[in-house]
């Protein structure tokens, strides 16, 4: 992916495998994000072929992407603030089940079947005693987990998180780490996390980039023993 002659990704080849944690960590610029929006057609790459289960989705728009199953979340914690949890959750179902008609005049018989489902998904990331508070109103962690809960009301197959941890308290961390591994018990997470102890816990394999290219790959005892990793990433700070 190059930029007026910037190249900000080049010559990456990533394979995530089905049913695993992969973790993409690397410096501040190092192209992560800009690998997220390439991989679900937030930006389409100048050069090279992306592949979801065997489908070249190169120039696929980024909502069908998204109905394939392959959804992610955001650097900043995107959630509707005057609504309550469920509502905000109910609101993802809505678009999974009624495309890009957001019609918000349906009856309320109909908003209201919806909700058994959203409560499931809100319980399923620990929110249930939140379920009627506005969103607005909770932890930055625990918007963290609605929006995890409203992608989950898209049913991904493959769930991309960027900087799940990012801002958060020790507590939030500990909460939003385990919540990844339920998570991860039947979906597939491809996830950029600068917290290491986060990543040493959660990954089975990590991709290390640095100036758009990968550096190293590998489990965590691999990627953390490389002496070119130390240099460019864990030595700078971040251990």
């Amino acid at each position: 992916m190059e930029f007026r002659g910037f190249r900000a990704v080049g010559g990456v080849s990533l394979n995530v495998r089905r049913g695993t944690i992969h973790a993409l960590i690397g410096p501040n610029g190092a192209g992560k994000t800009t690998l997220f929006n390439l991989l679900t057609k937030f930006l389409t790459p100048t050069a090279g072929t992306i592949f979801y289960k065997g489908e070249d989705i190169t120039k696929v728009k980024p909502a069908d992407v998204a109905r394939r199953g392959l959804v992610r979340s955001f650097q900043i914690s995107a959630v509707f603030p005057h609504f309550t949890v469920k509502e905000n959750v109910r609101i993802a179902l809505q678009r999974r089940l009624h495309g890009d008609s957001f019609d918000f005049w349906r009856s309320q018989r109909v908003l209201h079947a919806l909700d058994a489902e959203s409560l499931e998904l809100v319980e399923a990331v620990g929110l249930l005693a939140f379920a009627n508070v506005p969103a607005g109103q909770l932890s930055y962690g625990r918007k963290r987990a609605l929006e995890i809960a409203a992608t989950l009301a898209l049913d991904p197959e493959v769930l991309l998180l960027d900087e799940p941890m990012a801002g958060m308290g020790h507590e939030d961390v500990e909460r939003t780490a385990a919540l990844i591994r339920r998570v991860s018990e039947n979906r597939t997470i491809l996830m950029v996390e600068h917290n290491l102890s986060v990543v040493a816990a959660l990954s089975d394999r990590i991709t290390v980039l640095t100036r758009g290219q990968i550096l190293a790959e590998g489990d965590y005892a691999t990627v953390s023993a490389d002496p070119r990793v130390v240099e460019a990433y864990i030595g700078a700070g971040h251990a």
